[in-house]
């Protein structure tokens, strides 16, 4: 196990900000972003991780076997949530049942970024379409969890249109966004892509850090109601990670028979979404507890993975 890798992510800025947000609520900090802005950063990072999918995307030659990766990749994205939604509806809310779901349907990029330097200490390079497939793996768990959260919503039953709902969940700023950016992304002329290139790129991880500030103060605002609910968040946020990776792991073989690949999709389906998610659920959700789902992904389901989750992921994907 590397622990360098483990103590050079868990001392990464961006989840540092996480915590100080954290800290400044228990100090009885004035410490706050201001809502205006929060929600614009919102709309950067999906805008950001959309149109950076698009542009890996447009670089690849395209083969049967990326096609069926990319359908794979959004198979796992909708099937995660759709059964965990279920687990967690019988000990939770619906918002915060379907929040969770999508974060755990869905991906993280931080995950992600840790997952190819753990590959690069294995003498394996990442494939670019497995950036894309990252991207297209965060709208559809946004879209079931809406879905779900909708449908099993009693507050407002019998004032639900079914058909309403579906049009509205592909439809809602967020995930259109997220998927608009991407297509965006994959059809932009190169030459004119990199003038926008600094501000998707350059200053993604300056604006994720403010981003994670403002969850890490709305987190720590509410993170006694995280430990309120007792054991069954922070197991589910052990357990059904490591679950769903290692069955990925070992299913990718149907999709591929390079390691890289099959790793990065075991990843992808282990990892839960603290960006895109929290930011889709915070404009589109909001009764949804981020005291909640933002510790489940970030305070338990990171570390697990980046400690004990990849070395059993690739043990899967190089035995079978």
């Amino acid at each position: 196990m590397n622990y360098n890798l483990l103590i050079e992510n868990l001392t990464n800025p961006a989840l540092l900000f996480f915590v100080l947000g954290i800290i400044a609520i228990y100090l009885k900090s004035d410490l706050e972003i201001p809502p205006n802005s929060s929600k614009f950063i919102s709309l950067y990072l999906l805008f950001a991780i959309g149109f950076k999918g698009g542009q890996e995307l447009s670089h690849e030659t395209f083969t049967a076997e990326i096609g069926w990766s990319m359908i794979f990749g959004i198979f796992i994205s909708l099937m995660i949530p759709l059964y965990t939604f279920f687990i967690l509806k019988s000990k939770l809310n619906v918002f915060d049942a379907g929040a969770i779901a999508a974060a755990y349907g869905s991906v993280s990029a931080v995950t992600f970024v840790t997952a190819v330097s753990y590959l690069e200490s294995q003498q394996l390079d990442l494939h670019g379409h497995m950036v894309a497939i990252m991207a297209l793996m965060e709208s559809p768990a946004i879209i079931i969890g809406l879905l779900l959260i909708s449908i099993y919503n009693k507050e407002d039953a019998g004032k639900i249109n079914k058909a309403s709902v579906l049009k509205h969940s592909f439809t809602n700023g967020s995930v259109l966004l997220i998927l608009g950016s991407l297509v965006i992304g994959c059809v932009a002329n190169a030459k004119q892509a990199e003038g926008i290139k600094p501000f998707t790129n350059d200053l993604f991880k300056g604006f994720l850090a403010i981003f994670l500030l403002d969850m890490g103060i709305t987190s720590g605002r509410k993170l006694k109601s995280f430990f309120s609910y007792g054991w069954f968040p922070i197991l589910f946020a052990i357990l059904i990670p490591l679950l769903n990776g290692s069955i990925v792991a070992a299913c990718s073989s149907m999709v591929t028979n390079d390691i890289a690949n099959r790793f990065m999709f075991a990843i992808l389906a282990a990892s839960a979404s603290y960006i895109a998610v929290p930011a889709a659920m915070k404009i589109s959700a909001p009764k949804a507890d981020p005291g909640l789902y933002l510790p489940m992904a970030l305070a338990v389901t990171f570390p697990v993975n980046i400690t004990i989750g990849m070395p059993i992921y690739f043990i899967i994907v190089q035995s079978i």
